[in-house]
């Protein structure tokens, strides 16, 4: 089985599974508000058998015990608190008695009651205060109240519709050593779109999809065996870091996210993928307006902002550093190059960086012209332009372009543009693009070669006289010439067929005198 169809094949298990778990909910509260009980509920089963998976080959391999066994005698449980404490692939611990399993079993013989689970996810929280793990687990379960009405009036309803979900999640499969799908991710994605109408319209915003990922990944590893750090300032649920950790060895991740749930995802997902909690630095706040990594440059950058996001503009800014240089700040009603700008000023000198935004980025005038101009004929930062198909983000079917810079460029006296906007396999709600079509961008963009209505290496002095418009038919030409219309054969077709039309008629007006019709 290749790879794309392993990816599709785990997907549609996840889905099938999350669709009869949904349905559970459905009725009690809103989609927008479910889909945080059954990624809560998701992690805390894979910290729970990541933490057993953990401690059997590492800590009582020699010992002959099981972690439930080595748990109850006290000389044992003190000794592998303070070991998971310490140790940086782990961080936490969890009683035996608040294991997933533990928890299971008691379901299937009706001794479970819903505080069990709130004591669980706060033995986890609590474990880690005081440690050097304390930031990276603060809060992770606050958008699972257990307490919501909404999960039932009494502690029993409640009770009983978590332990359903419990049941139907316990039976999904991690894929923990094959997995090709961000099982985190996915469920977010798949919850968001066909649950969440009304929030569907911000789902691009909290994650990338895998292919786009894949993309952006390969991207900024070109050549490159190991980056000492990987960052994204608008990092959703993480999926775009963890793909880069995927093509090649990262040591350390780094992201903000202004929305909380979301932050919480991100860590999550790190975690669930067994990035330890050293190697990763996650912040929650505006990356805008307050910037929690500015002192560090970075090997490599990936993003997806929001689209054309608001922002303040306070002329206040034109006094920062990311943005003084330019002269000119975004527009309040558009932040695309605030993020761009916020971006090159953390990328180190020998890094690469690749931002996925909206076509306008390309073309509008203004300050952005300005700032475009800039980057461009003063910097000669932007290294390629990548357009990619409509509709293949949840919640916007709007064409998207990836933009990739660099401060120190191999090919300074171009600029690549490559136009993927056809290249893509048709779906019913998003189109996707396939293995094939990733592959082809990457090459193109490595060999750095013509390829008639598919990319131009355009000179800069071509970017100049374009005015420093981007837009991508103006470098590649995409028109496919119509055949020649040959008129006199279509005058003959027409005659033809106004021949066949009286012939018709004719034999109607026959069916129609039998029956004393009038004629046509």
């Amino acid at each position: 089985m290749s790879r794309e169809e392993k990816q599709q094949t785990q997907q549609a298990e996840l889905q099938k599974q999350l669709w009869s778990i949904a349905n559970s909910l459905r009725g009690n509260m809103d989609a927008n508000d479910f889909k945080n009980y059954i990624l809560g509920l998701i992690f805390y089963k894979y910290l729970s058998e990541n933490l057993v998976s953990y401690v059997d080959k590492v800590y009582l391999k020699s010992d002959n015990m099981t972690y439930e066994e080595a748990w109850q005698k006290e000389e044992y449980r003190e000794a592998l608190k303070s070991q998971l404490i310490n140790d940086s692939n782990m961080g936490y611990y969890l009683d035996s008695d608040y294991l997933w399993s533990t928890l299971i079993k008691k379901i299937k013989t009706g001794k479970f009651d819903i505080s069990m689970l709130q004591k669980a996810v706060n033995i986890i929280s609590e474990s880690t205060l005081g440690n050097e793990s304390e930031d990276d687990f603060e809060n992770l379960f606050e958008d699972m109240d257990l307490n919501n009405s909404k999960l039932g009036r009494g502690v029993n309803e409640r009770t009983e519709l978590i332990s359903t979900i419990m049941l139907k999640i316990d039976d999904i499969d991690f894929h923990h050593e094959d997995a090709e799908i961000d099982v985190l991710g996915d469920a977010y994605e798949y919850l968001i779109s066909n649950f969440a109408a009304s929030a569907g319209k911000k789902a691009g915003e909290f994650y990338t999809p895998q292919q786009v990922s894949r993309i952006l990944a390969k991207l900024v590893t070109i050549n490159k065996a190991k980056l000492q750090s990987v960052y994204d300032p608008t990092c959703g649920s993480g999926s775009l870091l963890l793909r880069v950790g995927k093509e090649t060895n990262v040591a350390k991740y780094y992201g903000q996210e202004l929305n909380s749930t979301t932050y919480n995802l991100a860590r999550m997902n790190m975690l669930l993928h067994g990035i330890s909690f050293k190697h990763f630095d996650i912040k929650n706040a505006d990356t805008l307006t307050n910037p929690k990594h500015l002192d560090l440059k970075f090997d490599a950058i990936v993003a997806n902002p929001p689209y054309s996001a608001q922002w303040s503009a306070d002329p206040k800014f034109l006094e920062d550093e990311r943005f003084s240089a330019y002269g000119k700040l975004a527009p309040k009603s558009k932040a695309d190059y605030a993020f761009i700008q916020h971006m090159i000023y953390q990328l180190s000198d020998s890094g690469t960086m690749a931002v996925v935004l909206p076509h306008g980025v390309l073309f509008r005038g203004a300050s952005e012209g300005v700032i475009r101009k800039y980057l461009i004929k003063e910097k000669n930062y932007l290294d390629a332009v990548i357009g990619l198909p409509a509709n293949i983000f949840y919640g916007t079917s709007i064409p998207t372009c990836i933009l990739v810079f660099k401060k120190c460029r191999e090919h300074e006296e171009n600029i690549l543009f490559i136009d993927a906007s056809k290249d893509f396999e048709p779906g019913k709600n998003q189109n996707r693009l396939r293995d094939s079509d990733v592959d082809k961008i990457i090459q193109t963009y490595i060999e750095r070669k013509e390829d008639e209505k598919y990319c131009h290496v355009a000179p800069l002095s071509e970017i100049e006289e374009n005015e420093y418009n981007l837009n991508i038919p103006r470098y590649v030409d995409t028109f496919e010439e119509e055949e020649p219309i040959d008129i006199k054969q279509v005058q003959k077709d027409l005659k033809e067929i106004d021949k066949q039309i009286v012939e018709v008629d004719k034999e109607l007006n026959v069916y129609l005198k039998e029956l004393g019709l009038e004629e046509i």
